[in-house]
């Protein structure tokens, strides 16, 4: 069995400042199916989305945001234990921050802590402590995490599902032209340090993030799919079909 790291994220998760229940829906059933032949770790955003559909504090002050996460992760974990419990899955909640990601000892716990659960048929949902990091000690957005992830639990793959279906040569919104990159071998510096643009109120990435994850399993002999969260027909014709028809493979092999 391969080991397979999806993340999925803000912009996916949530709309109109409430979760997108079907959209979750959808991705559950395909993680359902995924499971079938993989191991699945999941790294979910939505914490911070989640808490506010419960209360509507400013999130640009550190102190809110951190207390919606606070808020928000349990009603974001429950909401996927009743999606999973359909399918017979049990799920489990793994917080990490960076200072777990700094030191070896700490990624083996983690590690392990992983092994065990997959051991046991449990898809573990990961996401950064939002409710106590502080910026000095933060991973900075669930794509990197997902990237730490795939390498420290030695996973096979990177599967990122985002608003953004597929890597261009130019940006889409603005170029009718943009061609979409099929297979990526390597990531130009410059396009690593290009301003993040994230298109979401509750996301923290943008293209530059994804690129920048890519980087870091491309570095590591790892792969990563970029691809739609919101029509996953490009995810599960790659995964489950093993056809390229969309998305974005990010990979060393020629």
């Amino acid at each position: 069995m391969k080991r397979i790291v999806v993340k999925v994220g803000s912009a996916v998760l949530t709309q109109d400042g409430t979760i997108a229940l079907d959209r979750m829906r959808a991705l559950v059933a395909f993680l359902a199916e995924l499971k079938k032949e993989n191991e699945v770790i999941l790294v979910s955003s939505g914490a911070v989305a989640g808490g506010y559909t419960k209360l509507q504090l400013d999130r640009s002050i550190l102190a809110n945001k951190q207390a919606l996460a606070a808020i928000g992760q349990p009603v974001l974990m429950q909401k996927y234990a009743q999606k999973f419990d359909k399918f017979d899955i049990i799920t489990a909640q793994v917080l990490v921050t960076a200072a777990n990601l700094a030191r070896a000892d700490e990624i083996q716990k983690i590690k392990n802590t992983v092994d065990t659960l997959l051991a046991n048929g449990v898809i573990p949902i990961v996401n950064e402590n939002d409710a106590t990091a502080v910026e000095e000690l933060v991973v900075g957005d669930n794509d990197q995490l997902s990237a730490y992830m795939a390498k420290h639990t030695a996973s096979d793959m990177l599967i990122i599902l985002s608003d953004i279906d597929a890597y261009y040569d130019k940006d889409p919104r603005k170029h009718e032209d943009a061609q979409r990159l099929k297979i990526v071998h390597k990531i130009a510096q410059e396009e690593l340090q290009r301003d993040v643009t994230p298109n979401n109120l509750f996301a923290t990435g943008g293209i530059v993030t994804k690129l920048k994850a890519a980087s870091y399993l491309l570095d590591n002999n790892l792969e990563m799919f970029l691809a739609s969260g919101f029509d996953l027909s490009d995810v599960k014709s790659f995964m489950l079909k093993k056809e390229h028809i969309g998305g974005t493979l990010f990979t060393k092999d020629v």
